[in-house]
């Protein structure tokens, strides 16, 4: 079994200092939130640009030289709706310590993406909707089969489409979390790795309870065979969790100081 792949979500343009970073061409800011990520256990860091219209592909291009650069070539997630400033980022990535990650398709408008990570050797990251969230897991399945059949008939490996159930806000959509769950276990049997923002689980709830909700579904989604998530590698608790159900299912051996390593 492999080890539970972390995506540390924290350089997103949504955040004033990134976003003023990405702006200004200013590496420190996106150094800092890197180093934290990568010292809290992240395996990928995701790059969020945005839209990025205007100048998306040398953004991109410069994030990922600045990234790889500084930290060993870490592998990286581009995360960006503008698809030229994915394939620009491919183009001077180092692949030495995974392939880069397309964030992401889904079974709408932008199923091109998966074209575009089979053109280019990339894992991409499947989202299980076309226009807005499925309705139910007959939905899910209909859009994660027409997307790995396109990805197969691309030449794409089953293991670099990554699906994406697409976790769901507590708040308003309780009863819809153990078909969330549910869907996990459908990609676990058919072989397939999974992924998503596991946060979005806890949108809206208050600060002290989020770590604890967002432990908790992540514990119950290891259990149902989710591969990945995009998480907050800052919440201590978080990666506690995963590190501790890593033992459980035998991806990691256990040792005294496992939460160390």
């Amino acid at each position: 079994m492999a080890k539970f792949i972390t995506i540390g979500e924290r350089i997103h343009c949504i955040s004033p200092s990134i976003r003023e970073a990405m702006a200004t061409r200013n590496p420190e800011p996106i150094l800092k939130r890197a180093k934290e990520q990568l010292d809290a256990g992240a395996t990928y860091l995701d790059v969020n640009i945005g839209p990025a219209e205007k100048d998306g592909d040398e953004l991109m291009k410069w994030a990922v030289e600045l990234l790889q650069g500084n930290f060993e070539n870490v592998p990286l997630c581009l995360d960006t709706a503008n698809k030229k400033a994915i394939e620009a980022g491919i183009s001077v990535y180092n692949r030495s310590k995974g392939k880069p990650i397309v964030n992401s398709a889904d079974a709408g408008d932008r199923i091109e993406n998966i074209d575009l990570a089979a053109a280019n050797d990339a894992i991409v990251i499947a989202l299980c909707s076309a226009h807005g969230i499925a309705a139910d897991n007959d939905e899910r399945m209909m859009h994660c089969q027409n997307m790995l059949e396109r990805g197969m008939e691309l030449g794409m490996e089953a293991e670099d489409l990554w699906f994406d159930p697409l976790f769901l806000v507590v708040k308003g959509m309780q009863d819809k979390q153990m078909e969330v769950l549910e869907a996990i276990k459908m990609f676990s049997e058919m072989g397939l790795n999974s992924t998503g923002g596991l946060s979005n689980n806890s949108n809206g709830m208050p600060k002290n309870i989020r770590p604890i909700m967002d432990s908790a579904m992540v514990a119950m989604a290891m259990m149902q065979g989710l591969t990945s998530a995009i998480v907050n590698p800052c919440d201590l608790r978080l990666m506690e969790t995963i590190k501790s159900c890593d033992v459980l299912k035998n991806n990691t051996l256990y040792a005294d100081s496992y939460l160390e390593l």
